[in-house]
C-alpha cells in the first residue's frame, strides 16, 4: 500500500491511496481514527467492518467512522486506488453528523455521489480550479444528505457470487461505452440473466444497468472537468446515444446541467454552493 498526502489542513486531510495487493494476501485488522470518505476509482476489494461486508468496485465510496475496526480483502482482483478525505471532528459536527450517515460501511455506485469523486479527482489532478478541500466538504455534506435514513442490511451471498458480480462490474466498466445488454453480462458470468440479475444487486447494491449508467456518468463528470471537449462529444464517447438522455441523466445526478457542472469545475463555486444550499 502506498499514500501520498494531497492535502493537510487543520479540520481536512486527503490522501491517494494505491494498494497492490493480490488474491491470496494475508488480511489485517485495521482501524478508522476518524470519519472519512474514500472514493475508489479504480479496481476492487472487500471491506469488512462492524460484522457487515461489502464489495467496492470503481465508483463505490468507503465510510469511515472513528474507532471502528476493519479489514480490507483482495479476494477477486489485484489491487485499488483510491481518493480519501478524512475529516476531523469539528468540521463533521460544522457539516452535520447524523450517526446513520457515518456508520453504513460503504455505498454503492450513487450517481449523485460519484459525479462529486470525479470532480475530487479533477482538482487533485490540477484540471479544476475548484479546491479539494472545497469538494471534501461538497461529498460530505452530499453523503449526509443522500445516506441518512437510507442504510440497509445486506443479504447474504456465496463467495462464489461475490466474485461473479465483482468481476462482471470491472467488464461492465471497462465496456461502458459500448451497447451492453443484460444477457452478454450474465453470458461474461456464465448463468442466466434472472440469476445474475438478483446476484449483482444484492452484491452492489445496484442493477447491472445502474452500474452502467453511473459508469457511464462518472467519465463523463471527468472529462467535462478535465477538457474542453463539446458535451455532444462526451455524450457520445462515454456511451449515451442521445444528447438529450444524457443532459438529463446528469442532471439528475449531479443536480446541475453537464455545462454548469464544467463551469462550476472551473472554478464558479456559486454553482455548488446554491445546489446544496452552503454558504
Amino acid at each position: 500500500m502506498s499514500s501520498t498526502t494531497l492535502l493537510q489542513r487543520p479540520t481536512m486531510t486527503v490522501s491517494d491511496f494505491r494498494c497492490s495487493a493480490v488474491p491470496g494476501e494475508k488480511p489485517f485488522v485495521e482501524l478508522h481514527r476518524c470519519h472519512s470518505i474514500s472514493f475508489v476509482r479504480k479496481g476492487s476489494f472487500g471491506y469488512h467492518c462492524r460484522g457487515r461486508s461489502h464489495d467496492l468496485v470503481a465508483g463505490s465510496l468507503l465510510i469511515g467512522s472513528p474507532g471502528a475496526e476493519f479489514v480490507c480483502t483482495h479476494d477477486h482482483v489485484c489491487g485499488d486506488e483510491c481518493l480519501s478525505f478524512f475529516f476531523e471532528p469539528e468540521l463533521v459536527e460544522t457539516i452535520g453528523e447524523r450517526a446513520e450517515a457515518w456508520q453504513v460501511g460503504a455505498t454503492p455506485p450513487l450517481a449523485e455521489l460519484m459525479v462529486l469523486g470525479e470532480l475530487a479527482q479533477a482538482s487533485a489532478d490540477g484540471q479544476s480550479d475548484i479546491r479539494l478541500d472545497e469538494v471534501g466538504h461538497l461529498i460530505a455534506q452530499r453523503l449526509v444528505e443522500v445516506v441518512s435514513g437510507q442504510a440497509k442490511k445486506p443479504a447474504r451471498v456465496a463467495a462464489r457470487d461475490r466474485r461473479r458480480a465483482v468481476e462482471a462490474a470491472l467488464w461492465i466498466d471497462a465496456n461502458s461505452h459500448r451497447e451492453v445488454e443484460l444477457e452478454d453480462v450474465a453470458q461474461q458470468a456464465g448463468v442466466s440473466p434472472f440469476h445474475f440479475l438478483r446476484l449483482f444487486s444484492s452484491v452492489l447494491g445496484v442493477t447491472p444497468h445502474q452500474y452502467l449508467l453511473r459508469s457511464r456518468l462518472r467519465r463523463a463528470a471527468r472529462q467535462l472537468a478535465d477538457d474542453d471537449k463539446a458535451v455532444t462529444d462526451i455524450a457520445y464517447d462515454v456511451g449515451f446515444n442521445d444528447l438529450s438522455n444524457f443532459v438529463r441523466t446528469f442532471h439528475r445526478a449531479a443536480g446541475v446541467s453537464p455545462l454548469k457542472f464544467r463551469q462550476a469545475s472551473r472554478g464558479q463555486r456559486k454553482i455548488f454552493q446554491e445546489r446544496l444550499g452552503l454558504n
